[in-house]
C-alpha cells in the first residue's frame, strides 16, 4: 500500500500492525485483542483524516497510483463482456481514449473513457490519459454508433487534459473537442458521465456532456489543474494548495454549485483501498440512472440535457 504524505499517522499504525502480526505468527502468545485494538485505531484515524480532507488532498487521492482506471471499471462493471473498438477512421487509433460495447446485467452499453496506463511503459503509450484529436473523434464515432443502434452511453473521465502537443493542435484538437460538445448535447440515447479520477479542462469535457454527470467522492473537475493555475497566477507551483481551494474543484463544491448531478461515495480511504467495492457501487449507480433515463422520451431527454448545461454560469447582457 502506498501512503500519501497526509496519511503518515495511518502509515505508522499500519507498520505497527504489520510487526504485531509477525510477532503473533512466530509466537504462541494470543495477541488477537491487541491486533483488534490496533485495527480499530487505524480505522478511526483514517475516518478522521478523510472526514476533513482539503481540496489539494482530494486532488492527491484522485491521482493515487493504485487507484483503478477506466478499463478496470469497464471490465468489472460489464462482467468482462467488453469488446473494444478501435480507430477514428481518419488518422489512427488513440491509445489514450478507449471505447467499445459491453453489457451491464444483460443491457448493452457503449463504454468510452480515458485510460492512463497501469505501468511506466503503458503510461507512455497512452500518454497518461491525454487524448489527441483522433481520440475524441473515435469517441464521437462510437457515440454515433450507439445512437444508431439505440444503445446508452457511459463515459469514464480521468485525464489531466487533452494532449498539448504541436501535432494535436495541427490536427484540430480544439475543433474535435468542440464538435463532441455539440454532438453529445444532441444524442438521442441516455448518456451518463462519471469522473473517476482527474477531470481537467476540455480534455475531460470532450466526453463529459451527459444526462447525468457524476463524480466519485475524491475526484476533481476544473478548467485547469491547481499546479497550472498556480504557475500562471504566481509564477510558481508553490501555491497549488491555495489554487485548489480557490478553484472549487472537489465533488462537494461542484455538487453545491449545481454543476454535477451527484456524488458517488468511495470506500474509506479512497477508491484504491477497495477496488471491488467501488466497482460495485459504480455499477449500481449506472443501473439506477439508466432505469430512469430509459423511461424518458428521447426529445425530452435532449431538451433537458441542453437546458441543464445552458443554465450553468452567470450571463450579464450589456446594452451599449
Amino acid at each position: 500500500m502506498t501512503y500519501l504524505d497526509f496519511e503518515k499517522p495511518v502509515e505508522e499504525l499500519a507498520k505497527e500492525l504489520e510487526k504485531l502480526n509477525e510477532v503473533a505468527s512466530k509466537s504462541k502468545v494470543d495477541l488477537s485483542k491487541s491486533l483488534a485494538e490496533l485495527e480499530s485505531k487505524i480505522k478511526e484515524k483514517t475516518e478522521e483524516l478523510y472526514k476533513n480532507l482539503t481540496p489539494w488532498q482530494r486532488v492527491q487521492v484522485s491521482r493515487h497510483p493504485e487507484r483503478p482506471y477506466t478499463l478496470a471499471y469497464i471490465d468489472h462493471v460489464s462482467n468482462k463482456t467488453f469488446m473494444e473498438l478501435h480507430g477514428d477512421r481518419t488518422v489512427g487509433d488513440d491509445k489514450a481514449m478507449v471505447g467499445g460495447l459491453g453489457e451491464i446485467d444483460g443491457q448493452p452499453v457503449m463504454f468510452i473513457g480515458q485510460q492512463k496506463g497501469i505501468n511506466t511503459k503503458m503510461r507512455q503509450i497512452r500518454r497518461f490519459g491525454m487524448a489527441n484529436p483522433e481520440g475524441y473523434r473515435k469517441a464521437l464515432r462510437l457515440m454515433k454508433m450507439a445512437e444508431k443502434f439505440n444503445v446508452p452511453i457511459v463515459t469514464f473521465i480521468d485525464t489531466p487534459g487533452a494532449y498539448p502537443g504541436l501535432e494535436a493542435e495541427e490536427r484540430g484538437q480544439g475543433e474535435a473537442i468542440a464538435r463532441n460538445l455539440l454532438e453529445m448535447a444532441q444524442l438521442k440515447v441516455p448518456v451518463i458521465c462519471i469522473i473517476i479520477g482527474e477531470g481537467a479542462s476540455g480534455g475531460a469535457l470532450g466526453i463529459g456532456i451527459g444526462d447525468k454527470v457524476l463524480m466519485l467522492e475524491n475526484t476533481w473537475y476544473s478548467v485547469i489543474s491547481p499546479e497550472s493555475c498556480s504557475s500562471i497566477l504566481w509564477r510558481s507551483w508553490n501555491f497549488k494548495e491555495t489554487a485548489a481551494e480557490a478553484l472549487k474543484l472537489t465533488s462537494y463544491d461542484m455538487n453545491k454549485n449545481g454543476l454535477i448531478d451527484g456524488i458517488i461515495p468511495e470506500p474509506l480511504g479512497g477508491a484504491h483501498r477497495n477496488h471491488l467495492e467501488i466497482f460495485e457501487t459504480v455499477k449500481q449507480e449506472i443501473l439506477k440512472h439508466l432505469a430512469t433515463l430509459k423511461k424518458m422520451d428521447p426529445i425530452e431527454r435532449v431538451n433537458q440535457r441542453i437546458n441543464k448545461f445552458s443554465a450553468m454560469g452567470v450571463v450579464h447582457e450589456w446594452e451599449g
